[in-house]
């Protein structure tokens, strides 16, 4: 989500290229086919195992089961 540069309203909403989930900070950007930005680690191995052919890549959850970046 990318505020204002006073803060008091939503430029524009920008969501994780894999999940789909809000990126209230700058996220991870990364190249992987046609995907860019994504809102966790998480999401980049999963996406890179899909790429890679994996058709249901079967990826643990991370620690605290929150796959998401503050």
């Amino acid at each position: 989500m990318k505020f204002s540069d006073n803060q008091y309203y939503i430029e524009k909403y920008i969501k994780c290229d894999n999940c789909g989930m809000l990126i209230y900070g700058e996220g991870i950007p990364k190249e992987i086919g046609k995907k860019s930005l994504f809102c966790s680690e998480w999401c980049v191995d999963w996406c890179r195992a899909v790429e890679s052919g994996e058709g249901d890549p079967d990826l643990p959850l991370p620690q605290d089961g929150i796959h998401l970046i503050g």
